[in-house]
This record gives C-alpha cells, structure tokens and sequence, in this order.
C-alpha cells in the first residue's frame, strides 16, 4: 500500500500538516473503522503503521491475534523509538 494515497484516501490530503482539527479527527476515525474490518493481514499491518503515525494504534498483542504480525508490529515499533533516540 503506497502512504500518499492511503493518506489522500483517509485525510483528502497527503500533507497531514495542512489539516484542519476537524478533517484530521474525521480521517483517524475512518482509518480506525477500516482497520478493525480488514480482515486482510498485509493491508490491516499497513493501516495499522499508519494509525501508529498519527498516535492512534492498539498495542501490537490488542491488535494482531496472528504471532507473525504481531512480532513485525513489535519491530516496527522498536525501530522507530531507535530512530527517535538517534
């Protein structure tokens, strides 16, 4: 899944900072309700990056049952903070 149109699809944008509070709280409650259909394991690992990026993500053991991606999202996570640090 490419970022800039999951962006333009959730936010009509694919610059988060032009955003107005309203716009921004309407695209996390949208990618919210995707995520917790999509029964897809790729596309709901990808919503679930980019609802990590906007602050708004269930901790991996809430939000994958299947091992395998939980421990990806634990990864994920540890490279970031790793990032953050450096």
């Amino acid at each position: 899944m490419d970022l800039d149109t999951l962006l333009l699809h959730y936010f009509g944008s694919d610059d988060p900072e032009t955003l107005d509070e309203a716009t921004l709280a309407t695209g996390k409650e949208r990618l919210a309700i995707d995520f917790g259909v999509e029964q897809e394991p790729g596309r709901r690992f990808a919503l679930w990056t980019l609802m990590e990026t906007f602050g708004i993500a269930p901790p991996p053991a809430e939000a994958f049952d299947e091992p395998r991606l939980r421990r990806a999202a634990e990864d994920y996570l540890s490279a970031a903070w790793r990032m953050e640090r450096d």
